[in-house]
């Protein structure tokens, strides 16, 4: 009996490990990437990648399917690239008035989208983002179909000019290490862990005294929050935001990117995006046949992996050898 009671904690040491590792390679390839691949790729990667994690951070730990997360994608860049363009912010500003915008957004979305559950709360968050996107194209300050076009990316502090895309790179570098690891942090909480219990049995979970209901809305507002600092940076890297990032296919996107990579993982979004955001890039010449050839691979890595590719991995490294 003893050694039963003893048994969780070395594997929650392994897991640890492993996930430690991980991180550390991650950490080093896009700390190397730039001498191999072009960095605007590489931090349109990192975007979409925190992006796809701040989506897991709902749907695969707190089970809660949301077909509206580009509106907070959308809201911060428009935001940030607003704020940067016309009142003349400095990129930190920019970014913290853009994720201020996308807490609020996801605060009024969340109390009205937690009261549903299943499909109900996934349409109830789908019909929010519509009425979002309509709100972005007909307001004079987005520029409509155009878009906020020329966004300077300024000075980093007045000092550290982000113009040359050396020092863009490190400053979304930074950005996207510090969502990941926020992220992280979250789910090996005793937070991520009550989000985990009512993921498996919401019934059970308030059976033991939890409000459900208050853990679900502020994983939403994490989620939303996470996801504007995502949009923001994407639309200080590109000097563009545009209703690309708010449209509902965005929404199915990150889906895609999460599925791939593994639902309930914090490495397989980042991987799903990768891939995705890769596919795009270099088949573009395809031009609507991407969506054909994403729709293949997509059905493949359902069919052949259930948990995603990098949800197989770690499920192989959990097997005795």
């Amino acid at each position: 009996m003893a050694n039963a009671s003893a048994s969780p904690t070395p594997y929650i040491e392994h897991s640890n490990r492993h996930q430690g590792i991980a991180f550390l390679i991650m950490a080093a390839i896009f700390a190397i990437g730039p001498l191999v691949v072009y960095p605007i790729f590489l931090m349109k990667v990192m975007c979409f990648a925190l992006f796809a994690c701040a989506f897991n951070l709902l749907i695969g730990f707190g089970g809660l399917l949301s077909f509206g997360h580009a509106m907070f994608l959308g809201t911060a860049g428009y935001a940030a690239a607003h704020s940067a363009k016309v009142w003349g912010f400095t990129p930190e500003l920019s970014l913290l008035f853009a994720t201020l915008c996308a807490t609020g957004l996801a605060v009024v979305t969340g109390m009205l989208a937690i009261r549903r559950q299943g499909i109900y709360f996934a349409m109830i968050t789908l019909a929010l983002s519509q009425m979002v996107f309509f709100f972005y194209l007909q307001s004079p300050f987005t520029g409509g179909e155009d878009g906020i076009q020329g966004v300077p990316r300024g000075k980093l502090f007045g000092v550290i000019d982000l113009s040359d895309n050396l020092p863009m790179y490190l400053f979304v570098l930074t950005i996207f290490l510090s969502g990941f690891g926020l992220i992280w942090r979250i789910v090996h909480s005793p937070f991520g862990q009550v989000l985990k219990a009512i993921r498996e049995n919401e019934q059970r979970a308030l059976s033991l005294g939890y409000d459900t209901d208050h853990y679900k809305l502020v994983a939403f507002i994490l989620s939303g929050t996470v996801a504007g600092v995502a949009g923001a940076t994407k639309s200080m890297v590109f000097q563009l935001a545009s209703l690309t990032d708010v449209h509902w296919s965005m929404s199915g996107e990150v889906v895609l990117m999460t599925l791939v990579g593994g639902l309930g993982t914090l490495f397989g979004p980042v991987f799903g995006a990768a891939v995705i955001v890769t596919m795009q890039n270099y088949l573009a010449q395809l031009g609507a046949w991407v969506t054909i050839v994403q729709g293949i691979i997509f059905v493949i890595c359902v069919l052949a992996f259930r948990r995603g590719v990098i949800g197989e991995i770690a499920n192989f490294i959990r097997k005795p050898l």
